[in-house]
């Protein structure tokens, strides 16, 4: 086997983990994963977050995001403002704050522990090279041509 095709299934198998580290929180947390989304972009924008912007921030489709707003909106922990015309601000309720500080607020905790146990450098060099990886992929992934269905 390739050393590059090794260092892939390996950088795969790492982002598999993570998201499954993500998923056993959330249902730690008796949350779906799009549930803890929603809670974790709003807790990182201080209780308050665009609806499209958590769908861009997620890598998550508008339709499962609309799908957690509507259900945590009807179990009372978000509602949905008009903002800037036809655009949407998701707001923690009173009850959405307490279930953030249990949830989103303490997986950001852990990270920022995590990141703070790392020098500069190591936090310099991680968030660069990712940040490489990001604009080659995008670039590449803009570079296929769309193909027909058969």
């Amino acid at each position: 086997m390739k050393r590059a095709e090794q260092r892939l299934k390996h950088f795969n198998f790492l982002t598999s983990e993570i998201n499954s580290v993500y998923h056993e929180a959330a249902l730690k947390f008796g949350l779906s994963d799009s549930a803890m989304m929603v809670l974790y972009a709003v807790c990182d924008h201080d209780g308050s977050c665009l609806l499209n912007e958590i769908s861009r921030l997620s890598g998550t489709s508008k339709q499962t995001v609309h799908s957690a707003v509507r259900r945590l909106e009807e179990e009372g922990y978000v509602r949905l403002d008009a903002f800037d015309g036809r655009k949407k601000v998701v707001r923690l309720t009173e009850g959405g704050e307490e279930l953030m500080k249990r949830t989103a607020l303490q997986l950001i905790r852990i990270e920022e522990e995590i990141w703070d146990s790392w020098t500069q450098e190591e936090c310099e060099l991680y968030l660069s090279l990712t940040q490489r990886y990001l604009d080659c992929f995008r670039s590449k992934v803009a570079g296929i041509s769309k193909q027909e269905k058969d």
